[in-house]
């Protein structure tokens, strides 16, 4: 599959779901206290004022979240209508369209970057060229949140909410995400995985790895 095949399917499958898709998670950092405060920890890292970046940021609520712990935040994102309603849903924050492949974005220029559960999509042949991108754009000593679902089995969503698409959710081992870090140039600060949450509907552990830019 080539970067245009598997972008284009991210992109029509998450434009096509939405609305629906905010509308369920609309609350979903309220059920997640652990999530709460790995933001809070990340936040902490990031040292002086400089842009954050929340690369694959949906609907914005995780970047809202950031803004609210004080950072300079933007969020990234594929689907233009991710990005309306996050727009629509945080008016004083800024949300641009794009990959996070190739960021329009000069070495070093953030002070943090989050993927929460944006990577889980990328094929895993790619993974190394997605960490080397993130590496490119960070500053020296800052830190990088990538959150995903746990496991080596794929999960395949085919109509989801009765849209004519499909999308594959990649799990992954936090081992092999770990090691993928390190060979991108990252050192890593945690790594935190917690157990399904039956009342969130989760089926999988949740994996949570904060690595750092080390100064050279």
């Amino acid at each position: 599959m080539t970067d245009s095949d598997f972008l284009t399917t991210t992109r029509t499958f998450y434009d096509a779901i939405a609305e629906d898709y905010a509308d369920l998670f609309r609350d979903e950092l309220a059920g997640r206290p652990l999530e709460r405060a790995l933001l809070g920890v990340f936040a902490e890292l990031v040292d002086g004022d400089g842009p954050v970046a929340d690369l694959g940021c949906g609907p914005g609520r995780t970047t809202a979240r950031l803004a609210s712990l004080g950072l300079s935040v933007f969020g990234l994102d594929l689907s233009e209508s991710m990005l309306a309603i996050a727009r629509r849903e945080n008016p004083g924050l800024r949300f641009e369209q794009g990959s996070m492949l190739e960021l329009d974005l000069a070495d070093g220029a953030l002070a943090g970057a989050l993927s929460f559960y944006s990577s889980i999509h990328t094929p895993v042949d790619r993974l190394p060229d997605l960490f080397a991108e993130f590496h490119r754009v960070l500053a020296a000593d800052a830190p990088l949140l990538v959150a995903f679902q746990a496991g080596d089995e794929h999960r395949h969503h085919d109509r989801p909410f009765g849209h004519p698409v499909s999308l594959t959710f990649r799990r992954r081992l936090p081992e092999h995400l770990a090691d993928l870090l390190t060979a991108a140039g990252f050192t890593l600060v945690s790594r935190t995985v917690r157990e399904p949450d039956p009342a969130l509907d989760e089926t999988s552990p949740q994996a949570f790895l904060i690595a750092r830019k080390p100064e050279r």
